[in-house]
C-alpha cells in the first residue's frame, strides 16, 4: 500500500501493519470528535511517526497513486475532522 503524508511524500507500507495503525486511528477519531486538541496533536504525531517507522520511503521523484492520504503533522483539528471518513482516516 502506498501512503502519502501531505507535505512530506510517500511511503510503501505492508497491509499487515494496518491493524496496528487502526488503533491509533481510532484514538485520533475519538479525540477529534471530542475536540481534545492536546490529545489530537499527540495521537496525530504518533500515527505519522508509526507510518514513517513501519514504511519504506519512496524516492522524491517517484509519483505513484496513493491508496491512503494522511494529513500533515501541522494539520489542525478542524482540517482533520474534514478528512475523516465514517470511522477514521484508515479504512478497516
Amino acid at each position: 500500500m502506498i501512503v502519502r503524508i501531505m507535505g512530506e511524500g510517500q511511503v510503501r507500507l505492508a497491509d499487515s501493519h494496518l491493524a496496528e495503525l487502526n488503533d491509533l486511528d481510532d484514538e485520533l477519531f475519538t479525540e477529534t470528535e471530542r475536540g481534545d486538541g492536546p490529545g489530537f496533536r499527540r495521537t496525530l504525531h504518533a500515527l505519522l511517526d508509526k507510518v514513517r517507522e513501519l514504511g519504506t520511503p519512496l524516492p522524491d521523484d517517484s509519483l505513484e497513486p496513493s491508496e491512503l492520504i494522511l494529513p500533515s503533522p501541522d494539520a489542525t483539528l478542524e482540517e482533520v475532522r474534514e478528512l475523516l471518513r465514517g470511522d477514521g482516516l484508515i479504512p478497516g
